[in-house]
């Protein structure tokens, strides 16, 4: 089964170097865990509904995570 994290993160400058999320990754401010895209998803709507994601100081991802090849519940 494929379950999600929605993840609030800070952006960062960029600093001439290309942005590499293994090696650098952004500064977490929030993390939540749910069981279905549809949860995540609603999820994610309630954090881009924040000040400071609309003014573009801080970005939302829905990461898959424990996919399997297959799953129909992972989207692209």
């Amino acid at each position: 089964m494929t379950h999600f994290l929605v993840v609030l993160t800070d952006v960062r400058p960029l600093d001439g170097v290309a942005r590499n999320e293994r090696t650098s990754p952004e500064r977490r401010r929030q993390v939540v865990g749910a069981s279905s895209r549809e949860a995540a998803d609603r999820i994610a709507g309630a954090f881009m509904a924040l000040g400071m994601v609309r003014a573009g100081r801080q970005r939302v991802k829905v990461i898959a995570v424990g996919h399997r090849p297959g799953d129909p519940a992972h989207r692209n």
